[in-house]
């Protein structure tokens, strides 16, 4: 069943580049740090699953965040303020990494940047599905390409940078682009979202009417079958994001601008699958994109893992992310058919509670796994549990998925 009945007012292509655009700065961040963890873990002298635990301070802080953040959308309706103030509260925190020197420091910082990660998410994905109603897939696919632009060229810049500069200075350059991106969010978008929304569907609405929406959702079964299947995917991007950079550089011995590049790589996959998967989904439905990604990825990974020191690697790499993206847009978008217009927020507060919960569990676990049974290991758990993923959309109620231009 879906709920785009209603059409949202017309919005010009300014809003969709604007948000996109926002959502790469919102991964550039986490991308350049990636890049940065095995420097990291090196000068504090850290173990794999000390390494881990710092990703899953990280995306535990946004678990519990996901839900409030999609609740302060829907209730207080400034979407682009709140955009704005997500992405300068994302920056910040790795800014005051350069003046830690402790592991909890660390800890403390990344956790701070969980905080405003989930407060983006819930205020683009919903505006962009509501002003989008018939194209969400494809929408939200340029909206993940931004992301991936933003983790395909951050470690590109910050290998270069850390060529010549330390890790310290990397991450005070590295604030400047998302303060000047938070600036045009609130010139351009935070009056614009305001002025419209007496017109939206996603307005903001009573406290009484907004609870009991808000408890519907936790009987709403596709939707708690979507958020799972996407904290699983999210689990195994969680766990090759943080461990696929400390493989490169720890067993194969690359240069911080090799292994930048194989990231690169894998996000370029990444960017060329979303649009495809998102369009796919709006003509063919969320389900066949989304359960073909699954299976391919889970295949791609154990070949990932046995082709290492091979030439082959570098390809596994890039076919992991093309497929592993591919379903991103669709997830989100079939989440949104499934939930009403004016729930948006919190329906991906919902969906991304669960993602949160994926990616906090896999850097910790992986950790463990690579200490006690070697790294290796940790790639085949990740694949185990991608196909587990696609597994949980068998059970999903055959008209949820169904095309919205249907």
């Amino acid at each position: 069943m879906t709920h785009s009945a209603s059409i949202a007012p017309p919005t010009s292509p300014r809003e969709m580049w604007l948000v996109s655009a926002g959502h790469m700065l919102t991964h550039w961040y986490p991308a350049t740090f990636y890049v940065l963890l095995p420097l990291l873990g090196r000068e504090l002298n850290l173990s794999y699953t000390e390494i881990g635990f710092i990703m899953t301070a990280m995306h535990g802080i946004g678990a519990i965040m996901s839900m409030p953040g999609g609740m302060l959308v829907d209730m207080v309706g400034k979407k682009g303020t709140l955009m704005a103030l997500s992405l300068f509260w994302i920056g910040l925190p790795y800014a005051l990494l350069s003046l830690t020197h402790s592991y909890w420091m660390v800890l403390l910082c990344v956790s701070l940047v969980g905080i405003g990660n989930n407060l983006w998410h819930p205020a683009a994905i919903a505006t962009l599905a509501d002003r989008y109603p018939t194209r969400k897939g494809f929408v939200l696919s340029l909206h993940g390409m931004g992301g991936n632009v933003g983790e395909a060229v951050a470690p590109l810049v910050a290998g270069a940078l850390l060529a010549t500069l330390s890790w310290r200075t990397v991450v005070v350059i590295n604030i400047v682009p998302g303060i000047i991106m938070a600036a045009l969010l609130l010139l351009f978008l935070g009056a614009f979202t305001l002025e419209n929304n007496r017109q939206e569907a996603s307005a903001p609405q009573g406290v009484g009417d907004y609870l009991r929406n808000f408890g519907d959702l936790f009987r709403n079964r596709a939707l708690m079958l979507i958020s799972t299947a996407t904290g699983l995917r999210t689990l195994t991007q969680s766990g090759l994001l943080t461990f696929l950079p400390v493989y490169l550089a720890y067993e194969m011995q690359y240069s911080s601008f090799a292994v930048g590049v194989c990231m690169a790589i894998l996000q370029l996959g990444g960017f060329i699958a979303a649009p495809i998967g998102g369009h796919l989904s709006d003509r063919l439905g969320r389900r066949r994109i989304i359960m073909g990604g699954m299976t391919i990825t889970g295949i791609t990974i154990v070949g990932m893992a046995l082709a290492a020191k091979t030439p082959w690697f570098v390809v596994f790499v890039a076919l992991v992310g093309f497929f592993l993206y591919a379903m991103r847009p669709a997830l989100q978008a079939w989440a949104m058919d499934a939930t009403p217009r004016n729930m948006g927020g919190s329906t991906v507060g919902m969906q991304f509670t669960f993602s949160a919960v994926g990616a906090a569990v896999a850097p910790a676990v992986c950790g463990m796994i690579s200490d006690a049974y070697g790294i290796y290991m940790a790639f085949y758990f990740l694949a185990g549990t991608i196909v587990f993923a696609n597994l949980m959309m068998l059970l999903m109620p055959p008209d949820t998925g169904a095309p919205d231009s249907a």
